[in-house]
């Protein structure tokens, strides 16, 4: 078979029909005209500003006509759910995501749970809904968000794509993933989709274990790296900047573990804010008699 590279033609819906490219499966809930909840199925979506206070955003992408896209215009508030790789859910996300159909129709085939979002989280923007869709049991996360309005909506003049902007308000996670996600062991399947090809078929590939590349001993630990895994470990224990600053001779194979090992024993002394003379007294044979 030859390797060289030939052109393919790019034509509308180009990620499926002209390009492979792997995208999430999400079902976004959001609030119909009578206060039902509304689960559509979505693929593209993906984030869109990672950094800044209180300015991560994802981007979602939706058919002007859709339900979900009228339900987050009206209410400003949806939840993306990102449900785990099961055949089953996939071919019930397949049924729910059918054009045409009312949320009354659309919602008597699904097999999701869901569960309010009220004790959660309450919506940034002052306008929208008092507290955000319901969410899907199943769900391995879920983020909770709010419609930015001062990102142009409208693609082009036939209304056939909108683009939403959505302001992370918070993201909830189950409590195991969530302790895999800050001790880098174990990762949920998750599935991938390709979209719909051939005319008759959604296509969907089963997830595989990950497998890491450590960043080469050369590099070393940097300031960056080493604020990162400390902030990342544990959300309910800061540290101040000099106390990472102690870490940064730490061989970054051994960095996950001496965090552990502070974050433990700060807890354990009820200590919420990590300072570089507590980092130094975990060195001191006399910690333990202070």
């Amino acid at each position: 078979m030859s390797q060289d590279f030939t052109e393919v033609r790019i034509v509308d819906n180009f990620y499926q029909t002209s390009s492979f490219i792997p995208m999430p499966v999400i079902l976004v809930s959001t609030f119909s005209e009578s206060g039902m909840i509304n689960l559509g199925p979505y693929s593209l979506c993906f984030p869109h500003i990672i950094a800044g206070d209180q300015q991560h955003a994802m981007m979602l992408i939706a058919r002007g006509s859709s339900n979900t896209a009228a339900n987050i215009i009206r209410t400003k508030v949806c939840a993306l759910n990102f449900i785990p790789d099961t055949k089953k859910y996939m071919k019930n996300c397949v049924m729910l995501g059918y054009p045409g159909e009312t949320t009354e129709e659309k919602m008597k085939k699904s097999i999701f749970t869901l569960l309010p979002a009220a004790p959660y989280s309450k919506p940034r923007n002052c306008q929208a809904y008092a507290t955000h869709p319901d969410i899907v049991k199943e769900a391995v996360q879920v983020f909770l968000c709010s419609w930015d309005e001062s990102f142009p909506l409208q693609y082009n003049k036939e209304h056939m794509e909108y683009h939403f902007l959505l302001r992370i308000d918070k993201i909830i996670m189950q409590r195991k993933w969530r302790d895999c996600l800050f001790k880098g062991q174990g990762f949920p399947a998750m599935p991938v989709d390709y979209g719909y090809r051939d005319n008759v078929r959604f296509w969907f590939a089963r997830h595989s274990p990950p497998y890491a590349i450590p960043i080469p001993r050369e590099k070393g630990n940097t300031m960056a790296t080493v604020k990162y895994a400390c902030s990342r470990f544990d959300p309910a224990v800061k540290w101040q900047e000099d106390a990472c600053a102690r870490l940064l001779k730490v061989p970054a194979i051994f960095l996950n573990g001496m965090i552990e090992v502070v974050v433990d024993a700060a807890k354990e002394k009820g200590i919420s804010v990590i300072t570089p003379r507590f980092v130094d007294s975990l060195r001191d044979k006399r910690f333990d008699e202070e």
